[in-house]
């Protein structure tokens, strides 16, 4: 099925095409309009053939014409167009090495992403439009193994054969991790011959016995591993071999997100997967960061250069609303990365020859007196595990007969205080504060109330309604019911009784599940779309469910996630969002979060610190490596960048470590 985005007019005149284009270039000014309305609604080949038409009726050269009569990134976009796909991508090499430095991602990109015979058609193209080799080239201007995994990748030479041996799958997994993970240094040689050469069907199946044996994707031993432009370029080789059309999407969001867009990157994509998977790329596109491609070039760009881009989209899927196969592929994907057991780690552990009653004097010696020594405060706090610090609790009001809890309230201020009291409470204690803060007074934080409930399991929540009647003297599930209403009340309700179930999946169970969730057609008010969603996401088990997601998508070719944004709004929306969110990968859901709490202007600390407080000891660890694998940055850098003074030491101690 061809899924591209710009394909053969019909009716295509090359001559009446390329008089149409002399007359909007006659005489003074260009009719900008007429130009990429025509340009951009020709496929390559029928572009080819309006240039050569253009010489023979005018005995002129239509992409100099076109490079004098427009201008800047409209006129750069036009022009790549009238290119041929290989000498396209050799123009974009050609300029990403030539003068003074070298543009690396752009040969990443290029040389990561295409086929065999399309490697083949770009170096047979280089040699003749700039007679020189396209490897000597590359050579002369890279070194190291960067520049040695691009001459594998020039070589056009990766296997293409779909039978695959399953010993062989085994073997290449285990030479990958013994060449990284269990040797001292790298084997990069061994990286550079199975990312290199295996086929695009052999290797996905060798990222999820990596994942198996591993307990870590690849890409996460790639960047603990390799270094520099060699890590980016095996990042961008294995993201192509899972979904190329994933790949481009991300490379296109990156290209618009922040400040200024990389409008060279962003040409390049769109010009060149306009006749592949401008299709796929869409769809993937609007599954990973819920908005269109469409709106976001429209938002990002202006003047006929928009238009000409949004020509080359071909649709907004906002509009359309649609979940496509590329997109359900990707989303089936990730349910069956998520399936495969990872060993959760916290990143707080308890203190090798703790001694409490020592710990006790160190503390109050830092509050006694005059001014206080928050640095030894956070030295004993962050560095014991919770069960130590109840320790420490008592042994200090044995030892002075005082309050620790009211000291370090006494002593400490801002956020620095919220951090290290609410490390002195039991998990079960502290969850029960923030809940009982997110429904106490005018206004009702749902975020909180969604994040602890949709995220606890069965044992944590009944931890939770010991210590909220305890603390407040009435149950949770009161309190619930009296600050909350509707279908949202009922998910709250029933999510804090705790009673989950607990054993594995049910095949044909979930396949009925699966059905009654993609049913649109019920009208039975007692059956509505909430309650079936409410009786299968609060109840299932976390196994169970991850198969009900599954069937979902084989059943519908939709993403259960995106169902229900399609069809359900507000507060009941995002709590059925955070439970699915939070079964198919809770380190996940949870670095979303923390990401979310400091991106852009200004810092949401209530998030940051509930978070690092409630994760630190279960699995802040696996957090931080889902938040560099989806934003490229780490955890330790953002909170370093984005927090200050002794909240933000106390934050990077819980943290861990750097990426």
């Amino acid at each position: 099925v061809y899924r591209g985005s710009v394909k053969d007019f019909q009716g295509f005149d090359a001559n009446q095409d390329a008089e149409a284009l002399y007359n909007a270039m006659k005489g003074f000014g260009s009719d900008k309009e007429a130009i990429l309305d025509l340009i951009t609604s020709r496929s390559n080949k029928q572009r080819v053939e309006i240039c050569q038409a253009y010489k023979s009726l005018y005995g002129k050269d239509l992409i100099a014409d076109l490079k004098y009569e427009l201008t800047g990134k409209f006129e750069r976009l036009i022009v790549s167009l009238m290119r041929p796909p290989a000498y396209g991508d050799a123009k974009e090499i050609k300029d990403a090495i030539s003068g003074v430095g070298t543009d690396e991602k752009c040969l990443i990109e290029i040389l990561a992403s295409r086929t065999n015979q399309e490697i083949h058609n770009l170096v047979a193209a280089y040699k003749d439009a700039y007679e020189r080799d396209l490897e000597a080239d590359i050579v002369g201007d890279t070194s190291g193994h960067f520049k040695k995994m691009l001459v594998v990748l020039l070589q056009g030479a990766r296997e293409e054969d779909d039978v695959v041996s399953e010993d062989l799958v085994e073997q290449d997994a285990k030479d990958l991790l013994e060449a990284g993970e269990l040797k001292w240094g790298t084997d990069e040689a061994q990286f550079i011959y199975i990312l290199g050469r295996r086929s695009r069907q052999h290797l996905r199946l060798v990222f999820d016995e990596y994942l198996k044996i591993a307990g870590k994707p690849i890409e996460r031993s790639i960047r603990g591993e390799l270094s520099g432009d060699f890590e980016k370029l095996m990042l961008a080789v294995v993201k192509c071999i899972r979904s190329t059309a994933e790949y481009f999407a991300e490379r296109l969001y990156k290209a618009m997100k922040g400040l200024g867009t990389r409008d060279n990157t962003l040409i390049r994509i769109m010009v060149s997967r306009s006749e592949i998977d401008m299709l796929d790329i869409r769809e993937v596109f609007r599954t990973k960061y819920d908005k269109s491609l469409y709106n976001m070039i429209k938002e990002d760009t202006s003047g006929e250069y928009k238009k000409a881009l949004l020509k080359l989209c071909g649709g907004d899927d906002d509009a359309a609303g649609e979940f496509f196969p590329e997109a359900a592929q990707v989303a089936y994907r990730m349910w069956e990365l998520s399936a495969v057991k990872v060993e959760l780690r916290g990143t707080v552990q308890p203190a090798g020859d703790f001694n409490d009653d020592g710990d006790a004097q160190v503390l109050r010696k830092a509050m006694k007196g005059l001014g206080t020594d928050e640095g030894a405060i956070i030295e004993v706090v962050t560095k014991r595990s919770n069960v130590q610090r109840q320790q420490i609790l008592k042994a200090y009001k044995a030892h002075y007969g005082r309050d620790l809890m009211a000291d370090l309230k006494s002593e400490l201020s801002g956020s620095l205080a919220k951090l290290i009291l609410g490390l002195m409470l039991t998990p079960a204690q502290y969850d029960a504060k923030q809940l009982r803060k997110a429904v106490e007074g005018a206004g009702t934080d749902e975020s909180v109330l969604i994040e602890i409930m949709a995220t606890r399991n069965n044992q944590e929540i009944r931890a939770i309604n010991e210590a909220y009647q305890e603390a407040y003297h009435k149950s949770l599930e009161d309190d619930l019911s009296s600050d909350t209403s509707g279908h949202f009340k009922r998910i709250l309700v029933s999510l804090a009784l705790g009673n989950r179930d607990e054993g594995p999946e049910n095949v044909t169970q979930a396949h009925e599940d699966a059905k009654k969730l993609a049913d649109v057609s019920s009208n039975d008010s007692s059956d509505s779309l909430e309650t079936r969603f409410l009786s299968i996401l609060c109840t299932r088990s976390y196994p169970h469910l991850r198969r009900v997601f599954q069937e979902f998508i084989k059943m519908t070719n939709h993403d259960v996630e995106h169902a229900i944004k399609k069809r359900m709004s507000g507060d009941v929306r995002d709590a059925f969002v955070a439970i699915v969110r939070s079964v198919k990968n809770k380190p996940a859901f949870f670095a979303d979060k923390l990401y979310k709490s400091m991106k852009g202007a200004g810092t949401d600390e209530r998030t940051l610190t509930r978070i690092m407080i409630s994760r630190s000891e279960i699995d802040l660890f696996n957090i931080r490596g889902e938040f560099i694998d989806l934003f490229d940055k780490s955890l330790h850098h953002m909170i370093e960048k984005d927090t200050s003074g002794d909240y933000r030491k106390a934050l990077l101690v819980l943290c861990g470590g750097e990426d």
